[in-house]
């Protein structure tokens, strides 16, 4: 030992931020080992950087860098030691016993502001005071360091209370050690046994495993025959793929950390790997799955990436980087501007996060784009895992609506086997044709047998069949593609192009038809007015009697059930019923209200061809029992 013991106290603010951690902002204790760990780290990082700048330091020997975690169990001692940098007296007064930043007194008033811990944690976590929760384990640190260039160290020890010790000690090795005097382990108080082996080898390989510096522990072994030997591991495997160069990490290597973070059996589909530099640096390596979760739409389903800071695991599922859309993407970004207590709550609104989650974003819609323009048999099979979840993106994303317009994959009447892109659509486009023409349905033959396809397919229109819940939703939120609107086959007036059909109806045709169901349109209008807004012509069927259809922005039924089912009240959306006037049954209706528009049978006639067109489309009779009492008179009469 050198000088006498010299007593400090605290600065004020310091004491009270101090006693915060211990007694209530950190509610996992786990978390000490992985702030000292860091720290450690950070010293070894100055001292390797400083001995290539420093020509004072040149000579000290750095090929042997590592954390040493040392265990003591009958004094209860665990002590984390690194040969890095060191610290000075002076440096252990400002950066432990004084926290003399702007700012500090209002930090303290939030604080104590807050009403949880977790609120507490994130503003403690903005300030950086992770050494201060080795007293949530310890009664008394001990801590002795020796700054590089310098001849004498230091000890600093506290019970955390009020005050701590400094005294100059000779003899000390460059590097520092942090010794904590442990309390007794408390299941109660969240307190393990910090003493054990395989705690600690748990809390490294969780928050510590990818540290660039071995971090090793000395430990007893005893073979067969009771004999005793000390074996040094290593416990962390320090392979942060992530921060090494593409070129020279193999694919093997990528698809076993994949098959480690996600639990995975099959090797990803894609493997993304970049690096950001400039004011705000990072890396990411992102994996895009083969095959979808089973829980991929479950409410409970979990989405991000790991998020690290310099290599330290600080959460798993970090939602502020990963839209939900895109909640299959796996993966790790590592930081290396921010805090270690950095919370979800500060994530969310971090300039500098919200920048790194665009470029993520774009990276990985462009890898998906590049696989569809390269193995188009690899991305469809993409497509199928993901494709729902990525049309969410059109209702969530509207900064990528064009990027994620490009990747969508739908079925069509173009190929009843293969999906089609839109951007493959566009080019099969008829001469004249202006929209991009879809109809969804809750499945391929529902869709394909509906009477609104029927002019359509006469004609040769090609017509997206979209399926999925999904897109009952996001056709309405995008207004084109390519300069071509989307237009529903069962919204508003179909206009199709006829000037290349011999058969086609004139004008004068057209005007007739009008002049001779004139009386009939209104009163069936009357009839079914409970049921429908309006009832008129069809020009889109060419077999059916009859079809519903909604005006241009009218809600679908299928969007309008969703709705409901999730408890949402909406007043009720009526439609418009279209008649076949070529179709026998509809041409007959016209003459018997002509003859006697008095008669009864027909009102029913209008409820039965109203009810047909709801089946058709794949709806719900609002009476079946009537419905079906209807038909069987009718049925009985004709025979």
């Amino acid at each position: 030992m050198g000088s006498s013991v010299e007593t400090l106290e605290f600065q004020a603010e310091t004491r009270q931020l101090l006693r915060l951690v211990i007694h209530s902002i950190y509610s996992n204790k786990d978390i000490f080992l992985r702030e000292l760990i860091s720290n450690a780290s950070d010293a070894l990082d100055k001292l390797r950087l400083e001995s290539l700048t420093d020509p004072g330091l040149s000579e000290l020997d750095t090929t042997d860098l590592h954390i040493a975690l040392e265990v003591d169990k009958d004094a209860r001692t665990l002590t984390v030691r690194d040969n890095g940098i060191g610290m000075s007296r002076h440096d252990l007064v400002e950066l432990i016993g004084t926290i003399a930043k702007s700012g500090t007194a209002g930090l303290l008033e939030k604080i104590k502001e807050s009403k949880d811990a977790a609120t507490a944690e994130s503003l403690i976590g903005q300030f950086g005071v992770g050494f201060y929760s080795a007293f949530m384990v310890a009664d008394k640190v001990t801590l002795r360091t020796r700054r590089a260039g310098t001849d004498s160290g230091t000890q600093w020890e506290s019970d955390g209370e009020g005050t701590y010790d400094l005294q100059a000690v000779d003899g000390l090795p460059v590097g520092t050690s942090v010794t904590l005097h442990l309390k007794p382990a408390d299941s109660e108080d969240g307190l393990a046994d910090y003493l054990s082996e395989s705690k600690i080898r748990q809390i490294v390989k969780r928050y510590s495993d990818f540290i660039r510096w071995p971090i090793r522990m000395t430990t007893e072994r005893t073979d067969t025959e009771g004999e005793t030997t000390l074996d040094v591991d290593t416990l962390n495997s320090m392979k942060a793929l992530w921060a090494r160069p593409r070129t020279e990490v193999t694919q093997d290597e990528y698809n076993e950390f994949y098959q480690q973070i996600s639990h995975d059996w099959l090797p990803p589909a894609e493997t993304i790997h970049m690096r950001a530099e400039g004011t705000f640096e990072y890396e990411a390596l992102l994996f895009i799955p083969s095959q979808a979760p089973f829980d991929l739409f479950s409410r409970e389903t979990k989405r991000g990436v790991q998020l690290y800071v310099k290599r330290v695991f600080i959460m798993d599922d970090c939602e502020a980087l990963m839209p939900n859309y895109l909640r299959f993407v796996k993966g790790v970004v590592d930081a290396h501007d921010l805090s270690l207590n950095v919370s979800r709550e500060i994530l969310q609104h971090d300039r500098q996060i919200r920048g790194v989650r665009r470029r993520l974003v774009k990276k990985v819609l462009g890898a998906i784009k590049d696989m569809q323009s390269k193995d188009a048999e690899r991305y469809a099979q993409l497509w199928t895992q993901f494709g729902r979840a990525l049309k969410e993106g059109l209702v969530e994303d509207t900064d990528n609506t064009e990027a994620l317009l490009e990747l969508v994959s739908a079925a069509s009447t173009h190929d009843p086997e293969k999906t089609t892109t839109l951007r493959e659509y566009v080019e099969r486009m008829k001469d004249g044709q202006d929209a991009i023409y879809y109809l969804t349905g809750e499945t391929r033959a529902t869709v394909e047998n509906s009477p609104h396809m029927e002019a359509f397919a006469a004609k040769g229109y090609e017509v997206l069949i979209l399926t999925d819940p999904i897109d009952e939703v996001w056709v309405d939120r995008v207004p084109a593609f390519a300069g071509h609107r989307l237009q529903s086959i069962a919204k508003g007036q179909v206009d199709l192009d006829e000037s290349a059909d011999s058969d086609q109806q004139t004008e004068a045709e057209k005007a007739q038809r009008e002049q001779d169901y004139a009386a009939l349109l209104p009163w069936l209008t009357t009839i079914l007015s409970k049921q429908v807004k309006q009832v008129r012509l069809s020009s889109r069927l060419t077999t059916s009697a009859a079809c519903i259809v909604g005006d241009a922005h009218d809600m679908t039924p299928t969007l309008e059930k969703m709705y409901r089912a999730m408890g949402q009240q909406l007043p009720p959306v009526k439609r418009i019923l279209e008649l076949n006037p070529a179709h026998p049954l509809i041409a007959a209706l016209r003459t018997a209200h002509n003859t006697n528009p008095d008669d009864p049978a027909l009102a029913e006639i209008a409820e039965l061809a109203y009810g047909s067109a709801l089946l058709a489309e794949g709806g719900d009779l609002p009476d079946p029992a009537r419905f079906t009492r209807l038909l069987t008179d009718h049925l009985t009469r004709t025979l």
